[in-house]
Order: C-alpha cells, then structure tokens, then sequence
C-alpha cells in the first residue's frame, strides 16, 4: 500500500505484513478485476454509515456481524475507518496481523468463524497516525476488498468512517452491486442533521437505502432499569420518516455495552437477554431477509 501521494503512511506507506510470495497468475489482473472476483463469492454487502462521529457506528457494525453470525451465516467484517479503526479493540485483537500467502492476506478469523480485517491489524503501534491522501485511500480500499481472501462469504458487513468521503465513495463505486447501507445516528437534532447527509449520499450514488438504527435511544438505568432519555427519543425515526427510508429500530444506551467494548467482548454475544441485545436482534430481521 505505497503511494508517492503521501505525507506520511504506516512502514512508509507499505504493508507491514511479512512472509508469503506473490501470486504471479494474478499480476495481470487490474485491482478491480481482483475486487469483482473476490466480491462474485459474497451473497451480501452490507455499508454501514454515519454522517457524524460519535454515534456509535462501529460498535453498531460488530453487533449487527456478530447477531449474523449468531444465525449461522457466514460473515466477514471489514473496517475500512483509516484514521481511527477500532474494530480490533471492540474485538480484543490488537496486535493480531493478518497472515500473507501467495494470493494475498489472511482476514483474521475469531469464535464462529467471522472473518475480520482492519487497517489497524497492519500498523506497527496502535498509536500510529495514518496520514494519507485520497489515492494512497482508494488503493488501500481495493486491497482490502480484492487481495483479502474472503472466500464464501453471506454476508460482508463494511464499517466506514464518518462522513461522505473517499472511503465510502470508493466502496460505492468499486461495488456497485453492494445490497445498501444501514445509517446510524442518535436520536439529538446535532447527529440526525449530518446523518441525513448520508442518506442523500446514498441517492445520488444509487445506493439503496435499508434502513436507519437510533443508536443510544434513552439510557437503561444500571440500578432500577428503567430508560432515561439521556439524548430524547424519536429523532432518528423522524428522520427516517423525513427522507423516506425504513426505519430499522432503536438501541438504548446500556452502561454494559461501553464496558463490553472495552473489554473487547461483543455485547450481543455475551449479553443475549438484555433489551438492547434484543433490539439488535430484531434490526437484523430485514438484512436476513436480502
């Protein structure tokens, strides 16, 4: 992942990654011939945006995976947030790196054969910055989408960063077959504003549009249970309701899902009978239904 278009890149601007030797069959094929083959093998693709930081996306991205996979469906999820992955600490799988073959890289895999990769299992400390401009971006997108095996997959759940710029543009347009995007928000009038930016985004790429999830929808009190509208309620289903798209439902702020994720211990795996992993369960519903 080199480019002469960058200020500064992670073993300048180089996979990390040792070992293994290049396929020379391939070295024909261009990066998007590689992303086509490698997407023909996943049934379903599935983006998962925000418009605004801070509304809980990634940790939305690996509930959903993982409440996939827990109905036995063959997932992989992959970050593609450059500048802030946290997908392997959600995961407990920092300091994990991807294994090289003759092919390509090695997602890694963890309990239920879920298949994940991230751009943070390829830098040198987790501290590290990744100062890239567009083009070294768009390249490392199309690595990650074409030269990562993923093999037979149902479901490829993709966590961006916030906003609408060259990484979800990059997606959008190298696989135009993906089935739509799940938009995350929180239900205050500050994060359904931006958000609705991405639904607009969404449109004029023609990217449809599977629904809206209310993330952090009342606070669940640790201590009586009962639902404090900490950010109010409603707001992201009146913005769904707004731009004419599905509403997928609404998760409530539960104190055991900030203490799962930094534990590393996917909430929905480990908490099943509470109300929030509930409502993950039943946001999944429409995906199995692609």
């Amino acid at each position: 992942m080199s480019s002469k278009d960058t200020d500064h890149s992670p073993e300048n601007g180089e996979c990390p990654v040792e070992g293994g030797q290049p396929d020379r069959s391939m070295e024909n094929l261009s990066d998007d011939e590689k992303v086509k083959r490698n997407m023909q093998r996943i049934a379903h693709k599935i983006l998962v945006l925000s418009g605004k930081g801070g509304v809980g996306k990634s940790t939305v991205a690996v509930n959903l995976a993982i409440a996939l996979a827990l109905e036995g469906k063959r997932v992989g999820l992959l970050d593609v947030d450059f500048h802030g992955p946290s997908i392997p600490t959600l995961l407990h799988l920092e300091g994990r790196r991807p294994q090289a073959t003759e092919t390509g890289l090695l997602p890694i895999l963890i309990q239920g054969g879920m298949k994940v990769m991230s751009l943070g299992f390829l830098l040198a400390k987790p501290e590290d910055a990744v100062i890239w401009r567009g083009p070294l971006k768009i390249h490392a997108i199309k690595q990650l989408l074409g030269d990562v095996e993923w093999g037979e997959l149902d479901y490829l759940v993709i966590d961006f960063p916030p906003g609408t710029g060259d990484e979800p543009l990059t997606v959008a347009q190298t696989i135009p077959e993906a089935d739509g995007a799940v938009v995350v928000t929180t239900p205050q009038d500050v994060s359904t504003i931006d958000v609705s930016k991405s639904v607009t985004f969404c449109r004029q790429l023609n990217i449809p549009v599977l629904g809206v999830i209310e993330n952090m929808s009342g606070l669940i009190c640790p201590h009586c249970s009962k639902v404090i509208d900490l950010f109010k309620q409603g707001g992201g289903e009146a913005m769904a309701r707004r731009m004419e798209v599905p509403f997928l439902g609404r998760v409530p702020l539960d104190p055991q899902i900030v203490i799962s994720s930094d534990e590393g211990k996917p909430f929905i795996y480990y908490h099943q009978n509470t109300e929030a992993a509930a409502a993950f369960k039943r946001i999944v519903e429409p995906l199995l239904d692609l």
